[in-house]
């Protein structure tokens, strides 16, 4: 897999018939298909990026009302990893919080963020339980951090929700965004 598709959807059932359409209409493997809190639905297709690109060009031509679809090439493993598991906050590094207005330019603002900076992506969460919303955490030192802030906020635009930088942070803290400081 090199390439990651998302596609976000205004409707749960109109999401459901997309999703079937797009793995049949390219060889590629569906990792995610579901509803958010908010009553849209999320899509997320990988294989080779001409597939991937098929796939998303096939919902973007759809009927259906779409709230964003992204196709990340030569996506970072980063960004996968984060799909799995959050990955604790080191002790004194700096953390960045960034918020968007929903997941699928969440999704590609994380990726550019890891791709330009010496981050690490701690956790990414995606819609659920905080109204089809996505944020993530990412760690580093002060500058690299506000360095990749920087880039996921540019590519927010106006899907921006609020983006921080929190530069010594409380272990507490730390804990409670990562789920644990090491």
């Amino acid at each position: 897999m090199d390439s990651l598709g998302v596609v976000e959807v205004v409707s749960i059932a109109s999401g459901a018939e997309l999703a079937d359409g797009m793995v049949k209409v390219a060889n590629v493997e569906l990792l995610r298909a579901a509803p958010l809190c908010s009553g849209r639905f999320l899509i997320y297709v990988s294989g080779d990026r001409e597939a991937v690109q098929t796939s998303v060009l096939f919902a973007r031509d759809s009927q259906k009302k779409l709230v964003g679809s992204f196709v990340i090439s030569n996506v970072s493993p980063l960004l996968i990893e984060a799909f799995k598991k959050n990955e604790a906050a080191k002790r004194g590094e700096a953390l960045g919080i960034v918020e968007s207005r929903n997941v699928s330019a969440g999704i590609n603002a994380a990726d550019k963020a890891v791709k330009k900076s010496d981050v690490r992506l701690l956790k990414f969460v995606s819609g659920q339980g905080i109204m089809g919303k996505s944020f993530f955490v990412l760690g580093g030192d002060v500058a690299a951090v506000r360095e990749a802030v920087e880039t996921a906020s540019e590519a927010l635009a106006d899907r921006l929700v609020e983006a921080v930088v929190i530069p010594n942070p409380a272990e507490a803290m730390a804990s409670a965004l990562t789920g644990g400081v090491r």
